[in-house]
């Protein structure tokens, strides 16, 4: 029920096959009337937004049906459903027409009954076929995303690599212990970094961005101050975010806010959770004539934007904002 775009589609395809049932009884359009095409569409749409209602109920237990089984529970739910919408419109009809059920006889009880039945069989040929292409294209999507998430594994994992492995080369000169303990460091990151690039919760993912912001600091020193600000953190662990999501845009804002700066440098970090959207937003300081010099690091965004959409949709709303010496980075989503 909650797929109205499927359902809308449905609805608009059943509307047409009522057309088409009253153009076939009315044999020609010159004596096709409103008022019976209107009989027609609501009778198919009640049929279709009961059906609908009767698979969302018994969801679980069909899940658990295979292909024919749950085809066959279907077209008899269906053909149930219209058994009894006919029946119980014939007694409507006859107390409308009556006010009484008296010399209400079986004949007037089955009225239509073959007919509607025959109707019945012509929709849930329809419906099975609407329902099995649908299928058929979900599954097509499902692989395109799935090709889709690990192209873009293939190449974010060795640019996450190269820049932290560039981080620890920088400090070798400088301080041989702080880089030992950040090579220490980087393994363990690595560890959970090095996994599929799956969804995880956004808590682990903050965590994740822990670990890489003190890495950083070891080399930054007192220049890297970093400000969570978590409205909702009792509901991290309910959140979902695709692995390796947060870090890229943590790292874009250490380059242009910190790296290239000798004076400290606030880097904000924003995550609001209301109802089911997540709004997280990232604020740093930025050089004007060095926010593009890094070259290949608009990919790593770029990734990040695509599989975001990959797994949340339309309701991704990615953004960037440059003005007043601050870069601002906005990601908004529905996680469900």
């Amino acid at each position: 029920m909650g797929n109205w775009q499927y359902l809308i589609e449905l609805f608009i395809a059943s509307n047409v096959l009522a057309l088409l049932l009253a153009l076939a009884e009315a044999q020609s359009w010159s004596n096709l009337q409103a008022s019976h095409v209107l009989q027609y569409v609501l009778y198919i749409n009640w049929i279709l937004l009961a059906f609908a209602a009767m698979i969302d109920i018994f969801q679980k237990k069909i899940q658990s049906f295979n292909a024919v089984q749950s085809s066959l529970f279907g077209f008899v739910l269906l053909q149930l459903i219209v058994l009894l919408t006919t029946l119980v419109l014939n007694c409507v009809v006859y107390w409308g027409s009556h006010f009484s059920l008296q010399n209400f006889l079986w004949a007037d009880f089955t009225q239509n009954v073959v007919l509607h039945l025959s109707y019945g069989t012509l929709l849930g040929a329809f419906c099975l076929r609407y329902i099995y292409i649908r299928e058929q294209w979900f599954i097509q999507q499902n692989s395109e995303l799935n090709a889709r998430v690990q192209a873009m594994q293939a190449r974010i994992h060795p640019h996450f690599l190269f820049n932290s492995l560039n981080s620890v080369v920088s400090l070798i000169s400088i301080d041989q212990d702080k880089a030992e303990q950040m090579l220490i460091d980087l393994s363990k990151l690595f560890r959970v970094s090095f996994q599929e690039l799956k969804l995880v919760s956004l808590q682990e993912e903050i965590d994740l961005c822990l670990k890489y912001i003190a890495i950083e600091q070891i080399r930054l020193g007192e220049r890297l101050q970093v400000e969570w600000n978590i409205q909702q953190p009792d509901q991290l662990s309910q959140v979902q975010i695709p692995l390796l999501t947060l870090q890229p845009l943590l790292e874009n804002s250490i380059f242009h806010g910190v790296e290239k700066k000798l004076i400290e440098a606030k880097i904000g970090i924003l995550v609001e959770i209301l109802q089911n959207q997540v709004t997280i937003v990232i604020t740093n300081p930025f050089i004007q004539d060095r926010i593009k010099s890094r070259e290949g690091h608009g990919i790593a965004l770029e990734n990040v934007k695509q599989r975001l959409k990959a797994h949340f949709g339309r309701s991704v709303q990615f953004q960037s904002y440059a003005g007043n010496g601050m870069f601002t980075t906005v990601v908004q989503y529905q996680y469900k």
